[in-house]
């Protein structure tokens, strides 16, 4: 049990980018279509997807990271059929060290996100648009459907901590909460779900 800190990474991916889609109808303030959209329709979904499974990446990778950083050593295995990055840890013994590895995904990209909307640089590309919402799908994935799973980093952290998972939630996803409102006040990041069309550009996706 203590092992299984990230379980559902298969599954989560799958509803992060079902959170993403309904992202697309609640965050871009959509001016008139003919509009231009930032990148070319032949590259502009491929750069998003890069973006967000970057951000994804992050993630992954922060948790790896801290759980060497804390003296345990992580390993690859599967979960009832499922790909999953485990820690190494004994939560029983070692409470702290958990809780800092169950926090290192979601603190990573919201960090990252932060550094996008903060850093002065020429906005709106498609791979800082994905990244970005690869940060608050993932953010809002964890305090909705994967905020009572017995093995998220929202649970593991309230039961390795002080904190509630309602606390947790509020902590986390205020932080997404503003970084979304940042995003929908900035007129840089107009068409954020939008592709270029060929007579103006379409919202959302196609299959």
């Amino acid at each position: 049990m203590a092992n299984n800190i990230a379980n559902l990474r298969l599954s989560r991916a799958i509803l992060i980018g079902l959170t993403v889609a309904v992202l697309g109808l609640a965050l871009p303030r959509i001016s008139r279509a003919q509009a231009s959209p930032p990148t070319r329709s032949d590259n502009y979904w491929r750069l998003f997807a890069f973006g967000f499974a970057g951000s994804i990446l992050a993630h992954e990778t922060a948790h790896v990271l801290m759980s060497y950083a804390v003296g345990a050593h992580p390993y690859f295995g599967l979960d009832h059929g499922r790909p999953t990055v485990f820690s190494g840890i004994d939560s029983r013994l070692h409470p702290r060290k958990q809780f800092l590895f169950s926090a290192a995904g979601l603190t990573t990209q919201a960090l990252l996100d932060e550094a996008i909307l903060d850093i002065p640089h020429s906005r709106g590309s498609a791979i800082e648009r994905g990244i970005l919402a690869g940060g608050i799908g993932t953010t809002l994935f964890y305090i909705t459907l994967g905020r009572n799973a017995s093995v998220s980093d929202i649970t593991y952290m309230a039961r390795t901590s002080s904190l509630s998972k309602t606390q947790l939630s509020l902590i986390f996803g205020g932080v997404s909460a503003i970084h979304a409102w940042r995003v929908a006040r900035d007129p840089r990041y107009n068409h954020f779900f939008i592709r270029p069309r060929e007579n103006g550009a379409a919202a959302g996706l196609s299959f």
